[in-house]
């Protein structure tokens, strides 16, 4: 059994060395393997380079060749070109030479006829010295036979034929001169009456009364108010006589100021339809209808000079002319009397072939000092050109508007068509009512001496004139201090106004505390 063992033992130490060295035998001949493989594809690759070389040592031959004969085309075609330009060139100065041929033949030409013509006037010149020497000998002969020298001649011929047309030139001045005042007058008078008849506006005198319908009698009462609260407050702020008579379902406001009546107008309409009629909502409306009566008037402004087709006028100077329509001259609608105006100056220009619209601008600016004329001192005419000039207005216009009324001399047509245009508006039958306009002039003037007083914050003329409505400022006035101003106002207007009757001044002094919850 032992040997058994060792005998195994030997077989299994004799496999492994036989596994080994086999082992080692097999690599050997796998190595040898790979090594030839790797030989062949070595060759195989250089023989792919050498191939690749080839082929790429041809393609660069090729491109070479065909980029030589393309460069061969290009020289070609450059030298073909310069050929042709060469042979242009040459052309070209062939043609130079032959002009150059002509200019010299031309100029040659022209220096025989230049020798030729200066011949000709030395010849013309000696022969109009031969003609002047007899011309000479002639009138000296002449002066010998009638012993009468060429200036005694003349002066004795002048003087008869200046004798003999004197007479004549005399009455043909004076028939021309005749014919022509004819003639002016003539179409002087056809000019106005065209000018008239192209544009006839209808008459309207303007009231200082507005009447409101109400719909009951039962509306005036809520309208006065308790203890006459409402109709106080609407009188104030407005500075407007409400009057409430007998007239069944109406209410009289008068004012002779046609901007505020038309406000308190709109105003007292607003209330009665919405139906609360109390202090604070007098004063809502009164303001909301302020607002709205500023954008009314900006649409007067501008509906005036979309009637007249005037354009470029700036936005507060459009105001103004809207303001014009709540403004009466001597009862006459300052805006309808401005806009017949200028329509008139339109016309009258055009038959002087002047400017229509330039004359239609100034027609219209002519009396533009009216709309402020109840705010501020100075007559319409200074506040006008002042517009003007503060708006940079045309200089005609400006000079329009000094010279309408013979203040400043016209120094265009145009200034003097619109004087006459101003003058035929203002003439027609019933334009204008001169009691109207002293009564609107002596409200203006009471309210001004009520505003001229220190602390005064408004002043409303009404009762027809007969009351003076002063409303102080309650900060900086108090109750002695109203007294004051009261009899203040009361001697300015003994001292400085004549008026028949008696006038009422009133002074009130309001104070209210408000707050605002949030």
């Amino acid at each position: 059994m032992k040997g058994q063992g060792i005998f195994f033992a030997l077989l299994i130490l004799v496999g492994l060395i036989l596994g080994f060295v086999l082992n080692i035998v097999i690599n050997y001949i796998r190595k040898i393997k790979a090594n030839e493989q790797i030989n062949k594809i070595l060759e195989q690759a250089k023989k792919d380079a050498e191939k690749l070389k080839r082929e790429s040592i041809l393609e660069q031959k090729e491109e070479a060749h065909r980029l030589k004969l393309e460069l061969d085309k290009e020289i070609k075609e450059k030298k073909a070109e310069l050929k042709e330009s060469e042979q242009r060139i040459l052309q070209r100065e062939k043609s130079m030479d032959k002009r150059d041929e002509l200019y010299q033949k031309r100029e040659t030409l022209l220096d025989e006829k230049e020798e030729r013509l200066n011949q000709k006037l030395d010849e013309i010149q000696e022969e109009k010295s031969k003609v002047e020497e007899v011309k000479n000998e002639q009138i000296n002969l002449l002066q010998e036979i009638s012993k009468f020298s060429k200036e005694q001649a003349k002066k004795q011929l002048m003087d008869e034929v200046r004798n003999t047309m004197k007479k004549e030139i005399a009455s043909y001045m004076k028939e021309q001169e005749q014919e022509a005042k004819m003639v002016v007058d003539k179409k002087a008078k056809d000019l106005m009456i065209t000018a008239m008849q192209r544009f006839a506006s209808d008459i309207a005198n303007e009231q200082t009364i507005t009447v409101v319908s109400i719909p009951s009698d039962e509306m005036k009462g809520r309208i006065i108010g308790r203890e006459g609260r409402n109709i106080r407050t609407i009188e104030a702020i407005t500075g407007v006589d409400l009057i409430i008579d007998d007239t069944p379902e109406a209410v009289i406001l008068s004012s002779f100021d046609p901007l505020r009546r038309e406000i308190a107008r709109v105003t007292l309409e607003t209330l009665i339809k919405d139906g609360r009629i109390h202090p604070t909502r007098i004063e809502e409306i009164y303001d909301k209808t302020s607002k709205e009566m500023n954008e009314k008037i900006m649409e007067y402004g501008n509906e005036t000079l979309f009637e007249l087709g005037l354009t470029k006028m700036e936005p507060k100077l459009i105001e103004l002319v809207g303001k014009l329509h709540f403004r009466t001259s001597y009862g006459q609608n300052a805006l309808s009397h401005s806009i017949e105006v200028a329509q008139l100056s339109g016309v009258l220009a055009a038959e002087f072939n002047e400017d229509i619209n330039l004359a239609k601008r100034a027609g219209l600016l002519h009396d533009i000092g009216k709309s402020i004329d109840h705010d501020l001192e100075g007559s319409h005419v200074a506040l006008g050109a002042d517009i003007a000039k503060k708006y940079n207005e045309n200089e005609v216009v400006i000079n329009a508007i000094e010279s309408h009324h013979g203040d400043k001399e016209a120094t265009s047509i145009i200034s003097s068509i619109v004087a006459i245009a101003d003058s035929l508006s203002a003439s027609r039958p019933g334009a204008r009512n001169d009691s109207l306009e002293n009564y609107i002039k002596r409200l203006a003037q009471l309210e001004n001496i009520g505003n001229e007083v220190s602390g005064v914050e408004k002043t409303y003329a009404v009762q027809a004139g007969r009351e003076l409505r002063v409303i102080v400022k309650p900060e900086e006035v108090d109750d002695l201090q109203a007294h004051t101003i009261a009899r203040e106002i009361k001697t300015k207007i003994e001292d400085t106004m004549k008026y028949p009757g008696t006038i009422k001044i009133t002074v009130v002094r309001e104070t209210r505390a408000q707050e605002e919850a949030k």
